[in-house]
């Protein structure tokens, strides 16, 4: 028996929303990016606020609901969480990531004209790339999955050192509403929709060649020492010596190399308790002219700090900045928290770092440091790089095991590099560890789930590019412009049929399509 037509549109919603999840790496089926928001577009036509907010929370359950679905082995797999709890937390994020699409559904059928290139080619680029940028902050945000990300290996890359990823997402919904505005559109809308096709590319293939930012020094040497420790046996106690000795064998394998970099909490224990350690990792470090990154956790009497040790000249600390909710800080009553610590699942939370502190100076770099998932939020980096002139990157994704999470965060580093023009260094324990050119070039790249060590050349870069001197404020500007302006357009439209007596024309006569 044949589903109703409405059922089988709610069914094409939620499998475009799935199939833009890949756009992204590991399948780089980046057409997707522009594609699947095409539909939804399609989908939202002629029909009531009520069916474009359901069709649009159905899309971004799609989309976050395959996208995201590693989160699983995180929190049950590793966390230990009752499998009820995991679901609950994995639905809860979902739901709210997918409320942002029932807004923008929401939205544009309540405000933008019915059809037109104003619907197709500025309101809904519009309003998809506020509601975009919004979600990537707002309590704390969750920029994961954004669509300009989708473009680090295509031609239009180049445009992310103009605009930021941003500017990446803004073409490609332009594109989506360009390839509706051909299918449905007659005359001069079709060649605006053509122009809005390929102007971006166009442009794109100009700017290639351009270079935003120039080396101010020497090249430098770089070493990676990534332990594969497995993440089910990293905190158990009888491994906290062989990890010492792992990580020190793998140190002195590149021990002359200008630059060491260790992963996220490299050593299971504080480094307040393996300072005799890091001593002695220090003194050969200095001996052989190698300075040393490495990702520690550390205390501060009462406090808990996720850092990097900076093992140079002097000793310092970058303290993460942007703190993971329910995974490093946990924003919850002080019952529920008795609750979790009953449930043997963490509880503690982390202290957030200290803005404004310069870049760390090792290895003859000023490094921009960022801790895991920080490195998503790309706004956040760029007063330093006024003074940085190289990226360093520590994680661990090992808490996602061999899932698309670490293709998908590495992607994101890659647009770090291509933003503010500069060489990154990845360091990951068990993957994916790399070197990265500052046009988002892989230019090494450790394997995978085993214990390595990764050497390659980065140079010091200095300058701003566009996006490092103006941030996102150019791209949200012209996104809040064009959708007050195809709003004003349709409001006053609707204000002169009501005051020549007609009903005004209305997309609102539409329940389902």
């Amino acid at each position: 028996m044949l589903l109703p037509r409405a059922r089988l549109i709610d069914a094409l919603a939620v499998l475009a929303g799935a199939a833009l999840s890949f756009a992204f790496a590991p399948f780089n089926l980046w057409p997707l990016a522009m594609l699947a928001p095409a539909v939804l577009f399609a989908l939202w036509q002629d029909v009531a606020p009520r069916r474009a907010t359901r069709l649009g929370f159905l899309f971004g359950v799609g989309t976050f609901g395959a996208g995201t679905w590693w989160l699983y082995i995180s929190i049950h797999g590793f966390g230990e969480a009752p499998v009820w709890l995991t679901l609950v937390l994995i639905v809860a994020l979902v739901t709210i990531m997918a409320a942002w699409q029932a807004l923008l559904g929401y939205l544009a059928a309540r405000l933008l004209p019915a059809a037109g290139a104003l619907r197709w080619l500025v309101g809904l680029p519009a309003l998809w790339l506020l509601i975009e940028w919004w979600r990537g902050w707002f309590l704390s945000g969750f920029p994961w999955l954004s669509l300009g990300y989708s473009q680090t290996d295509t031609v239009l890359a180049a445009l992310a050192p103009v605009g930021g990823v941003y500017l990446l997402s803004a073409v490609l919904v332009l594109g989506a509403g360009a390839l509706l505005a051909l299918l449905r559109g007659r005359g001069a809308v079709r060649l605006l929709a053509v122009a809005a096709l390929l102007g971006p590319w166009a442009a794109a293939l100009a700017l290639r060649t351009v270079d935003w930012t120039v080396p101010e020094g020497a090249p430098v040497s770089v070493a990676v020492a990534q332990g594969a420790v497995p993440q089910d046996l990293k905190w158990q106690l009888e491994n906290r010596v062989p990890t010492r000795e792992l990580y020190r064998g793998l140190n002195e394998r590149v021990l002359g190399t200008r630059l060491i970099v260790w992963p996220e909490a490299a050593l299971p224990e504080l480094a307040n308790e393996a300072q005799d350690f890091l001593k002695q990792v220090y003194a050969a470090g200095h001996e052989h002219g190698s300075d040393i990154l490495m990702g520690v956790v550390r205390a501060d009497g009462e406090d808990y700090y996720n850092s990097i040790l900076a093992l140079g000249d002097t000793v310092a600390f970058y303290d993460k900045r942007h703190l993971v909710p329910f995974a490093e800080y946990f924003p919850v009553p002080a019952f529920v928290r008795r609750w979790l610590r009953l449930m043997s699942l963490p509880y503690s939370d982390f202290e957030r770092g200290r803005d404004g502190l310069p870049p760390l100076a090792v290895g003859g770099l000023r490094v921009a440091a960022t801790i895991c998932y920080e490195d998503a939020f790309g706004a956040e980096q760029l007063a330093v790089l006024r003074s940085a002139n190289v990226l360093v990157n520590v994680t661990n994704d090992a808490w996602f095991g061999r899932s698309p999470a670490r293709f998908q965060h590495f992607q994101i580093g890659r647009m770090r590099a291509l933003e503010s023009g500069r060489y990154l260094v990845r360091a990951a324990n068990d993957g994916v560890s790399a070197v990265v050119g500052p046009r988002g070039e892989v230019l090494a790249q450790a394997a995978e789930y085993r214990p390595t060590v990764l050497q390659g050349t980065v140079r010091p870069m200095a300058g701003l590019t566009p996006y490092a001197r103006a941030s996102n404020g150019p791209m949200i500007a012209l996104a809040l412009g064009g959708a007050l302006a195809a709003i004003g357009v349709e409001w006053r439209r609707r204000r002169r049929e009501r005051a020549a007596g007609r009903e005004p024309g209305s997309i609102f006569r539409h329940t389902f399509r």
